[in-house]
């Protein structure tokens, strides 16, 4: 063979693959320049996280029934308006009202320590003087039931190392049940993640009406511990806890809306985004802060770039997921006459961290549509489309049949910061934070613009 021949056979070999995909894919094919485009304008700059950067420091925490919560709100309606988006507008919806209060737990014996404690969202406070008791360490609720002899007026100490969220979460919202049920005074926990600096984490909880109300409270995974070295050696451990939790009257909220509206059948929907509130502790930069703004920034940058798509697109921050999902549910009443016109929804609650991809939960001939889609994700690595698409706000609508996608990042490090005073922006990477931003805005923008909806 030839040298040039050699060289052309070459050239074949290196664009054939390429082109066998786009002429077997004509999803690739069509909208390959729109989806480089948008990756081009999210990784352009760091607008996705200087807005993150900027809605948390302004606000702060944003729990449901808090002034911060309702003026970040305004904030993001007033800037949407300016950045001309279309049917901009807050969708009414009542939230509970929890306020955390003053708090403190020490160890007082075998020697004087505090210890660094939340109180759990939906705790009752201690009696007025806090409580002063006798830990028992248990490593499970089946411990917890063979040491129940032991448990009365004790206050239990749930010391359970992390190994996956589901599994370990479950002593967070029962917690005070179980402990209750054997007669204890209180539940403390052992925060719920994999790794901590002495940061205790916060989160729900709830009470059974057959069970006495006991307050519930987590500490650090050190402090937990070592409080379990204490019980194994044979020596008592006293713990004083205070807390003045206590719930008000239900507050009134808002879903946060802004879209882009469909240039041919604007009344067929792709909706996405994430929860606008947050836990009373950190900014909610990552938890979930991050899973609204760069669903916004997907579609401003769909403004920006004059990319109408012939459905629309809306984005939604929902209010109240952390402590009542009140969000989730107002969306699927005030929509429920559309929800046959929703074509996909997509929501974004594990963090802004590296893109991974997409679960889906939906039927067979729509995820091979998303499964097409993927290629064009593949620049920002999130081309694996997996099971099981979905997430709590959009849990609701979901059950009426719309069919969902959750968005699926790296989450190495979710569960560090998750529900702590560590949930700030500096742990966002700008970068990967712009990868997500693209990543919506590509499977958005293409479910939206293909010729027929997803079928259901």
């Amino acid at each position: 063979m030839s040298r040039i021949a050699r060289f052309a056979f070459a050239a074949f070999l290196a664009v054939t693959p390429a082109a066998a995909q786009s002429a077997a894919n004509p999803i690739v094919s069509r909208y390959q320049a729109a989806a480089d485009r948008l990756t081009d304008a999210a990784l352009g700059d760091s607008a996705a996280w200087n807005k993150i950067a900027e809605l948390t420091d302004r606000f702060g925490n944003r729990i449901s029934g808090s002034a911060a919560l309702e003026q970040a709100i305004d904030w993001i309606l007033a800037r949407m308006k300016t950045e001309g988006l279309d049917n901009v507008r807050g969708e009414p919806a009542m939230v509970p009202h929890w306020v955390r209060g003053a708090e403190s737990a020490a160890m007082v014996q075998p020697r004087y320590g505090k210890l660094p404690m939340l109180g759990l969202g939906g705790s009752i406070a201690t009696p007025a003087g806090g409580i002063t008791a006798e830990v028992l360490v248990v490593s499970s609720f089946d411990d917890l039931k063979a040491k129940a002899a032991s448990a009365r007026g004790k206050i239990i100490l749930f010391d359970v190392p992390f190994t996956n969220y589901g599994a370990t979460v479950q002593y967070r919202a029962r917690g005070a049940v179980e402990a209750a049920k054997v007669g204890a005074v209180a539940s403390m926990i052992r925060a719920v993640g994999p790794f901590g600096m002495r940061t205790p984490h916060t989160g729900g909880m709830f009470y059974d009406s057959t069970v006495t109300r006991i307050p519930a409270f987590a500490i650090p995974m050190e402090d937990a511990a070592m409080i379990r070295r204490f019980q194994d050696r044979g020596e008592k451990v006293l713990v004083k806890v205070e807390m003045e939790a206590h719930f008000l009257p239900d507050a009134p909220s808002r879903n946060v809306i802004g879209e882009i509206k469909g240039r041919e059948l604007p009344n067929e929907v792709v909706v996405m985004g994430g929860h606008i509130d947050s836990w009373d502790v950190g900014t909610g930069a990552m938890d979930d802060a991050g899973g609204v703004i760069i669903a916004w920034e997907a579609i401003r940058l769909m403004k920006k770039l004059g990319l109408t798509p012939r459905r629309t697109i809306r984005i939604v921050g929902w209010t109240n997921e952390e402590n009542g999902g009140r969000g989730g549910q107002a969306y699927r009443d005030a929509h429920q006459s559309e929800l046959g016109n929703h074509v996909l929804a997509i929501e974004s609650d594990g963090g802004v961290f590296r893109p991974t991809g997409f679960g889906f939960t939906g039927s067979d001939a729509a995820r091979a549509i998303i499964k097409q889609i993927s290629p064009l994700l593949k620049r920002v690595g999130a081309d694996s489309i997996g099971p099981n698409g979905g997430g709590a706000d959009i849990g609701p609508i979901m059950k009426d049949g719309v069919p969902g996608a959750g968005h699926n990042v790296d989450g190495t490090r979710y569960f560090w910061y998750h529900h702590t005073e560590a949930d700030n922006v500096d742990k966002l990477d700008p970068r990967e934070v712009a990868m997500n931003v693209a990543a919506m805005a590509i499977l958005a923008y293409v479910v939206a613009d293909l010729d027929v909806k997803l079928p259901r």
